[in-house]
């Protein structure tokens, strides 16, 4: 990870954070790259979080991958607090070359700095290769997940 750089995220990448977002089938169809108002709103929003944590990933100044994490503090689990790991993206060029992973096992470690006793995500069931990449870090797939849109 010596060239690669990761650090919080900033309004000036947001074209480069939607851009992501909207490259693969299944962003394409939910993100709007061309209207950032509200991905300005949503950034707002997170940075006034002090649970929330958006980063990118650099390499030779150029935004290659970003996630979102989230602390929440809970009672389950004898009061543990855990990390979500959310919107993980990792720019087309660079898929393959272990950039993923470095992005996961620091925001791992990111999580026991930040006092978490559990890190959990979720992945689209279509996303057969990311489980298949979640599973080789160790995550195990314990929970069915559920989602109402409103």
């Amino acid at each position: 990870m010596t060239d690669l750089t990761i650090r919080r995220a900033g309004t000036d990448d947001l074209p480069a954070i939607v851009a992501m977002l909207a490259d693969d089938p299944l962003g394409a169809a939910r993100e709007s790259p061309d209207d950032l108002t509200p991905y300005l709103a949503a950034f707002a929003r997170i940075e006034a979080d002090p649970h929330q944590h958006l980063v990118v990933a650099e390499r030779a100044g150029r935004t290659v991958g970003t996630l979102q994490l989230t602390v929440v503090p809970g009672l389950s689990r004898k009061g543990s607090t855990r990390t979500i790991i959310e919107a993980v993206r990792i720019h087309a060029d660079e898929r393959g070359t272990g950039l993923g992973t470095d992005l996961i096992r620091w925001a791992i470690d990111r999580s026991r700095e930040l006092g978490s006793d559990l890190v959990q995500l979720t992945s689209d069931v279509t996303r057969t290769d990311a489980h298949r990449f979640y599973e080789r870090l160790g995550f195990v797939p314990s929970h069915l997940g559920f989602k109402l849109p409103l």
